[in-house]
């Protein structure tokens, strides 16, 4: 079977989707599935490990519109799966896919989450009516990476067919867990964005009682970027942005932490945390994401989004003893093989594609 995978963005600084997505798409290669993966144009793309039945093309939207007269008119793809919406690159794919009849897939990417919905929402509910609400409801299926998701895409669209499978981690790449629990220090790693909650954190870790020190790294819009460590800077606290961080620098810095925390507005899944997880670091964050995981595993804390939550639970966290925060980040590495190796949800996205294949 041959499958067109198509997300907008492969760029280093286009978040989690940048890396799972091309994650999964490898591990659906090696059970012989080919797949295609296509975005546009990036100056910095990430690091992408291609195989004989796994290739990457970068594509801007003149030769996009070329390569789906061509290709997809000619019928080289079985199926197509579309990793997000709203963008005009995906729409453009999904247009050719009505036109010639193709079956396809959409993973939202948690783009239809309510604090996503509640941003610009005239804008939306015009793209909506125009075009994007027609392509949900004429899509084989709708994917989506855990319960919540499922919920809130329920309320914006009824859909026959709604499947549930998480996000993975390719654990041959995770490097050695994390030995030392007492450096005193949390960590948040994420994309520099509005949505995931980086003033609350500022303004709860001004609250606190520590001689903790709070860093934090990620990528984003510049002028954002600017405004935060503004912020920072007239906090007066121990807190520092040490920009962005990639590959083993990453994993360095996730592990210098006794604590992770991304205390976002919404996350349909939130690949750091398990990132954070697989190393042996527990991890703070919100009932935004669906990380129940953590309350119910004793690797973390899952709580309701607000300053002073943040503050106290970061407390709480902060006076875990490091004999404590050791057997947390077990727990954490445990939950991470048992439930999201990337061998494991690339077996259930095939069969999905299998699924539809059979179906149409």
């Amino acid at each position: 079977m041959k499958i067109l995978n198509v997300i907008a963005s492969l760029d280093k600084s286009a978040g989690g989707p940048s890396r799972s997505v091309p994650t999964t798409c490898n591990g659906i290669s090696h059970l012989g599935t080919h797949i295609t993966l296509l975005s546009n144009k990036s100056d910095n793309p990430v690091k992408i490990s291609k195989n004989k039945n796994f290739e990457v093309i970068f594509l801007g939207y003149t030769q996009l519109i070329i390569f789906c007269l061509f290709k997809l008119k000619n019928n080289k793809f079985d199926l197509i799966h579309l990793q997000h919406i709203w963008h005009p690159y995906t729409a453009i794919v999904t247009f050719f896919s009505k036109l010639y009849n193709i079956p396809y897939l959409i993973t939202p990417r948690g783009m239809l989450e309510p604090w996503i919905m509640n941003k610009n929402p005239i804008k939306k509910k015009i793209a909506l009516f125009l075009y994007q609400k027609n392509d949900l409801k004429r899509a084989n299926c709708i994917h989506a990476t855990c319960e919540l998701e499922k919920n809130n895409i329920q309320k914006v669209i009824s859909h026959d067919s709604i499947k549930i499978v998480p996000n993975g981690l390719d654990l041959s790449k995770v490097p050695s867990e994390k030995q030392s629990y007492n450096n005193k220090k949390v960590v948040f790693l994420s994309r520099i964005h509005q949505k995931k909650g980086i003033e609350l954190l500022i303004e709860a870790w001004k609250k606190i009682d520590t001689d903790w020190k709070l860093e934090i790294a990620g990528d984003g819009e510049a002028n954002y970027i600017k405004s935060i460590t503004e912020k920072i800077n007239n906090s007066n606290s121990n807190i520092e942005y040490v920009g962005a961080v990639y590959g083993t620098e990453k994993w360095d810095f996730i592990k210098s932490s006794d604590i992770f925390i991304l205390p976002t507005y919404s996350e349909n899944f939130g690949i750091v945390v398990a990132e954070a997880l697989s190393v042996g670091v527990p991890v703070i964050t919100t009932k935004g994401t669906p990380w129940n995981d953590l309350n119910v595993n004793k690797c973390g804390w899952w709580i309701d989004l607000s300053i002073d939550n943040l503050a106290d639970t970061l407390q709480q966290a902060i006076n875990t003893s490091p004999d404590e925060l050791r057997e947390m980040g077990k727990n954490g590495i445990k939950l991470i093989t048992s439930n999201y190796d990337i061998k494991q949800i690339s077996k259930r996205i095939n069969t999905l594609y299998f699924q539809i294949q059979n179906e149409n």
